[in-house]
């Protein structure tokens, strides 16, 4: 069994990851395949060293199949396929205690705080597990996640039928928030400045604006009748991305926050005075977002597979690391994990 080790200073290594056995409620999963996303990068980066303790595996979007189940777990059997909800909460917090478990003061991130999925084989508890439909294609499934983010800011948007939207950044969480608008009867505009971005979100028919080319405020207000956009969802973590956010948004619109903010960025106030706008921070899912996201994948309403850039072995991760950094045109890699 394999996994591979975060261990600082851009160094990921693959090594020897025994099995662990699952304790009373929890489950071993086979892995099948990690998609990297967005934290990862920014693990890799160093952005993250005051929560991973290296060296540690990392890494939370996944498919699998159940391997072993400990004292207790009645409700998966080996052999099951499933996927993984990548947080633990307190239970204590004040955050957990109204609810709220997936903003939880002390959460757990499988893959950053305790180890993740880039490996053979993955022990976590049985109530992070989301069952998979048997006939389900694991490269797919292993979409599920990034579907299940995309999924919460949608629903916490209140996206509506006719509502104008605009997505900054085309990114996988922001073709994925702009497919699924889209689905709710929204008019979706995508703001990227990327040429093989642009050009994917165009693959699945989303229109899409450069702001480098496009006065964007401009253009949204033409195509909004003057009014501006009822949603903006802000999904680039960019300088760029948080000084114009404001500025497409139509009186009292709403503007969610899903990219990640590596570094303090300047915002607009004036505006929310101006418009009496709203905003909003989304973060990760909650188990109704995995329940919407399976189906989704499953049903193959949308072509997901056209996000999935390369498969590629474990082995290969520094390497593919290093390709994102340098700006490859990559959507999604996956990893192979087993075999």
């Amino acid at each position: 069994m394999k996994g591979a080790f975060y261990q600082g200073n851009k160094s990921l290594r693959v090594g020897d990851s025994p099995p662990q056995p699952p304790a009373s409620g929890e489950v071993r999963l086979d892995i099948a395949y990690g998609g990297i996303c967005g934290t990862d990068v920014h693990i890799y980066l160093g952005h993250m060293d005051h929560r991973v303790r290296m060296p540690q595996v990392i890494g939370h979007e996944m498919s699998g199949t159940v391997a072993e189940v400990g004292e207790g777990v009645t409700e998966f059997k080996v052999g099951d396929k499933a996927v993984v909800r990548p947080w633990v909460p307190c239970g204590r917090c004040p955050a957990c205690k109204m609810g709220h478990y997936n903003v939880c003061h002390q959460i757990n991130v499988l893959g950053v705080d305790t180890p993740g999925c880039f490996q053979s084989s993955w022990t976590v508890p049985v109530q992070t597990l989301h069952r998979l439909p048997d006939d389900i294609d694991l490269k797919l499934a292993a979409l599920v996640e990034p579907v299940a983010v995309a999924a919460h800011a949608v629903r916490i948007g209140q996206v509506a039928e006719k509502e104008h939207v605009v997505v900054i950044g085309a990114g996988p969480i922001g073709i994925l928030v702009a497919l699924e608008s889209r689905l709710k009867g929204a008019n979706v505009l995508i703001s990227e400045i990327n040429p093989f971005r642009i050009d994917l979100a165009r693959e699945f028919g989303l229109e899409v604006a450069n702001p480098k080319e496009t006065d964007l405020p401009a253009h949204v207000t033409e195509k909004t009748g003057g009014a501006g956009a009822d949603i903006v969802f802000e999904v680039t973590g960019s300088a760029p991305g948080a000084e114009i956010m404001t500025r497409l948004a139509r009186t009292r619109g709403r503007i969610i926050i899903v990219g990640i903010f590596a570094e303090p960025a300047p915002v607009a106030l004036g505006q929310f005075f101006l418009r009496e706008l709203r905003a909003r921070g989304v973060r990760l899912h909650e188990p109704e977002d995995f329940e919407t996201a399976i189906p989704l994948v499953a049903s193959r309403a949308v072509p997901f597979e056209k996000l999935i850039s390369d498969v590629r072995p474990l082995e290969r991760i520094q390497d593919t690391f290093e390709e994102i950094e340098r700006g490859a045109n990559f959507m999604k890699v996956l990893l192979k994990c087993s075999g």
